[in-house]
């Protein structure tokens, strides 16, 4: 397929070598000020401290060039084209979408608004450029358009379908008007709105005096060019990876909320005798009555392996070339990631989450180096009303992610570059108190890399009155680890712990009261380890026990390290590695040779 994208031999190209290394360093400094702007000019927290948004230039026609590494989007611009032709666009153009089954599923929770600009040069149209943004409140069943007890997609908020809402400079005023009047916190809207639209604006702008400096065609090429080198480089490290055959890998997310699952995700990926890649979910478990599923577009497997394989290259970039290096992606219309209209899609985090673990699970069997399983990032909706105003925080906190071959996984973190709340924000912006922030101890999964640890949070209600959403998984079945190393810990949320008011919140619910004056404890899950616990080195166990990671008791029992006084005893640790455990390919609970 890279001839595909890639026509013109090098003799013919316009973009040399050095000039395309400009082209895409300048093109990845315009998305870094796009993103700055957006930052400080927004109003919601999810997209000013949470930074839960993204900017992307796409070519002339439509294809993603340059991305940041977000690997659960698909293709964003064919939802715009095929309602309004290229030919039909023109110099101020802005156009607008959230219609997650319209996009078929470019777009996979209403929250996420879509913003798609083209940008011309001489006339002709050589670019688009795209800001996307979550937005905190669009409407729907509960403030935050998010719930558990959401069971179709109406409930979760106004569906916008493809839409010009800027023709030619002049703005659609009264779209937007409708827009915010279905929010429950319209000047919220309002300045997120303005803020993206501004963003965009000046990514317009910057691709615009690239391609004035560069010329139209030279941008083209250059694009071109990247989206070739993308795909050639996914392409090969497959073929390195996966041998002919067929391979696969099943993970599971524990329930909908609904009182539905466990849900099993399965794929297998064949590579065929004529080097073909066919991805094939289609014996992925039915979609859910609650609000689990996820809606995958065809190009998010493709863009998520081209993640890993890109990883540690810095001449790469995330782009359209991932996905055309898988020649196929098989879905099956009805099943969890693929559900029909008007199933509920507002939590599908957690199964995105899941999803982007058995793409690791895949690359492991066949014999590849990708990190164990990660934890899904957990999300609280906090809704009430303090000094008699109404409140909503909405608060995505960070889990551990999976040990890789070479490193441990990484700690407390939410999702790619994405941001914890810092306390003084939490504190001066809601009626919270934080008496408690720190890791969640023996929460990453041992092993010869450790998995990263979740975080242990410890909320005081302010408010006179709240109620309270959950969205934890990875509970009944913590994520795995791999080559020796054992599963991650699990979360919980626990209202009043230790008090003879102690209740246990189930793990994806909503409607849980919460009074002034009451503690909540949250504690998010870690991520699998990679290799066995015993052959980790001493002194590394003893630096997680003086930090904080990992308790004394389990340093003894899940590594086989006794420490005694802050060091390592070096008898009675070699003693009880002795009793060395008999591993297998993977580990959840217990070790095993295959997930199901």
């Amino acid at each position: 397929m890279a001839a595909a994208m890639d026509q013109h031999p090098a003799a013919s190209r316009l973009c040399d070598p050095v000039t395309l290394e400009i082209l895409r360093g300048a093109i990845r400094a315009a998305h870094a000020e796009m993103e700055a702007l957006l930052e400080r000019t927004a109003i919601s927290a999810f997209i000013r401290e949470k930074k839960d948004f993204y900017t992307a230039l796409f070519d002339a026609e439509g294809r993603l060039a340059v991305g940041s590494n977000v690997p659960i989007f698909g293709d964003v611009a064919a939802p715009v084209l095929a309602r309004f032709p290229a030919t039909t666009m023109q110099p101020g153009d802005l156009y607008w979408f959230n219609d997650c089954y319209g996009s078929q599923g470019a777009v996979s929770h209403s929250n996420d608004q879509v913003f798609l600009a083209p940008v011309f040069h001489g006339g002709g149209l050589c670019a688009f450029v795209m800001g996307w943004a979550h937005f905190a409140d669009i409407g729907g069943l509960r403030p935050g358009s998010i719930s558990p007890d959401a069971t179709d997609i109406f409930q979760e908020g106004v569906i916008i379908p493809p839409t010009r809402l800027v023709a030619a400079g002049v703005v659609n005023d009264a779209a937007l008007d409708i827009f915010h009047r279905n929010s429950r916190y319209p000047a919220q809207s309002r300045g997120d709105t303005s803020a993206l639209m501004a963003s965009v604006a000046l990514g317009v702008r910057r691709t615009e005096e690239i391609a004035a400096r560069f010329g139209a065609p030279v941008l083209a090429d250059a694009l071109r060019q990247l989206l070739a080198r993308t795909e050639a480089t996914v392409r090969r490290r497959l073929r390195e990876t996966f041998a002919p055959g067929t391979h696969r890998f099943t993970d599971v997310i524990d329930s909908d909320g609904q009182g539905g699952g466990p849900f099993r995700i399965r794929f297998a990926l064949t590579r065929t005798q004529d080097d073909r890649f066919v991805l094939d979910a289609t014996a992925t478990d039915d979609q859910a009555a609650g609000p689990v599923n996820f809606l995958m577009n065809p190009h998010v497997p493709g863009t998520a392996l081209g993640l890993f394989f890109l990883g540690g290259d810095p001449s790469q970039v995330c782009n359209a070339g991932g996905p055309a290096a898988l020649d196929e992606v098989r879905l099956r219309e009805g099943s969890l990631l693929r559900p029909r209209f008007p199933a509920p899609l507002g939590l599908r985090g957690l199964t995105m989450m899941r999803v982007l673990a058995a793409l690791n699970g895949l690359v492991n069997v066949a014999g590849g180096a990708a990190p164990a399983a990660h934890s899904a990032y957990v999300i609280l909706l906090l809704r009430g009303t303090a000094d008699g105003q109404p409140f909503l925080m909405s608060d995505g906190v960070g889990v551990g992610y999976g040990a890789r071959p070479d490193q441990d996984g990484i700690d407390a973190v939410y999702f790619v570059a994405q941001e914890n709340y810092p306390v003084e924000f939490l504190e001066l912006g809601y009626p919270v108190r934080l008496r408690r922030y720190g890791i969640n101890r023996d929460s990453g999964g041992p092993g010869r890399q450790r998995g990263g640890c979740g975080i242990v949070r410890e909320y005081e209600i302010l408010a006179e009155h709240a109620v309270l959403a959950m969205r934890i998984d990875g509970v009944a079945h913590p994520p795995w680890g791999v080559a020796g190393g054992m599963g991650g810990g699990s979360g919980r949320a626990v209202v009043n712990p230790g008090t003879p008011h102690e209740r246990r919140l189930a793990p994806l619910s909503d409607g849980n009261v919460l009074r002034r004056g009451d503690i909540l404890l949250l504690e998010t899950g870690g991520g699998g380890g990679h290799g066995h616990p015993f052959d980790r080195v001493a002194e590394a166990v003893l630096g997680d026990v003086l930090d904080g990671f990992v308790s004394e008791a389990a340093a003894l029992e899940r590594y086989g390290v006794a420490v005694q006084d802050g060091q390592v005893d070096r008898g009675a640790t070699a003693a009880r590695r002795r009793d060395r455990p008999v591993a297998r390919a993977f580990h959840r609970r217990e070790y095993v040779d295959a997930l199901d």
